[in-house]
């Protein structure tokens, strides 16, 4: 990992129909994120908000897709952010919900392109996300991003991708709410995807320890695309889109504690902060405490705070 941190905040809430995601960067903002950081060592700076690409040409919202537009405009104005952010450090979008990936992912993958490496993506989530305009019943186009970077039909509306991810360097862990339409798509591609119960049989380290060994065999950048809702919701109440059954706090931990300790990771999303759910700030308090896990605060480290 790089020791030049980049903030980027993405306050993306054209994704879903759930208020409250544009207020996530402030959010970590206020609970400490740059400082957590800044407390191990690294140096961070804060780059501000992301705006959407004003010049977006019109696009009608041919049902059922939401504010097909908006998510447009995110999508051009946060692909050329990335690929420079990289070149920068290591850059954390917050955000913001998930259609934020669509602009992130694909200008991370431009990078490593242009590098002449292979990019490998890691999808913390309780869903796939591999939707597309076409099969979505939602409309929603928060769960649109794999599809989108991995070159699948229906995103006219978007820009040309430079680079795709293939699928088999994708790993989704944390699966437990996957559509049927995904579930077709997953299975006609070689996308390792790992939901709770195979979490439950085997742990959560094994699957994660064998994605990291083929990164690192392929000399690969790797990067991280962190949702909320791949926590347990009692854990971490602030998303529209709680599933119960997610990791607990010490998978998740122990999750980033590996990602930190296999020197890989080179760029993260964190999406789906809604504050407007959260109780008291413990969601955000949380996804800072994650983040300075994956960047090497140990259990030794860690402040205790009052009840």
């Amino acid at each position: 990992m790089g020791q030049e941190c980049v903030l980027i905040g993405a306050p993306v809430e054209s994704g879903a129909r759930q208020p409250g995601c544009r207020m996530g960067p402030d959010a970590l903002r206020v609970s400490g994120l740059a400082q957590a950081l800044c407390d191990l060592g690294l140096t961070v700076t804060d780059q501000g908000d992301v705006a959407p690409d004003p010049d977006t040409p019109d696009i009608p919202d041919t049902p059922p897709l939401y504010r097909l537009r908006e998510t447009v405009a995110w999508t051009r104005a946060l692909m050329p952010v990335a690929e420079r952010a990289m070149a920068q450090g290591f850059p954390i979008f917050m955000g913001g919900d998930h259609a934020l990936s669509l602009g992130t992912v694909a200008g991370v993958a431009a990078h490593a392109k242009d590098a002449g490496r292979p990019l490998f993506v890691l999808w913390l989530d309780a869903h796939s996300d591999f939707h597309t305009p076409l099969t979505t019943t939602s409309g929603n186009l928060h769960g649109t991003p794999l599809a989108y970077v991995t070159g699948q039909p229906g995103f006219d509306a978007f820009l040309k991708l430079p680079a795709t991810v293939p699928a088999e360097r994708i790993c989704l862990l944390g699966l437990r709410s996957v559509d049927p339409a995904e579930r077709q798509i997953l299975q006609s591609l070689p996308v390792a995807a790992h939901d709770m119960r195979g979490i439950d049989e085997q742990g959560i380290a094994a699957p994660l320890k064998a994605f990291l060994q083929r990164v690192a065999d392929e000399g690969g950048l790797l990067h991280v695309s962190f949702d909320v809702d791949f926590l347990e919701p009692d854990i971490a109440p602030a998303v529209g889109t709680t599933v119960p059954g997610g990791t607990t706090f010490r998978e998740a931990h122990l999750v980033m504690e590996l990602l930190h300790d296999s020197g890989l990771v080179t760029s993260l999303d964190l999406v789906e902060l809604n504050p407007f759910l959260d109780v008291r700030g413990g969601t955000a308090r949380l996804m800072v405490d994650l983040c300075a896990s994956l960047f090497g605060r140990s259990v030794f480290d860690r402040p205790t705070r009052p009840a």
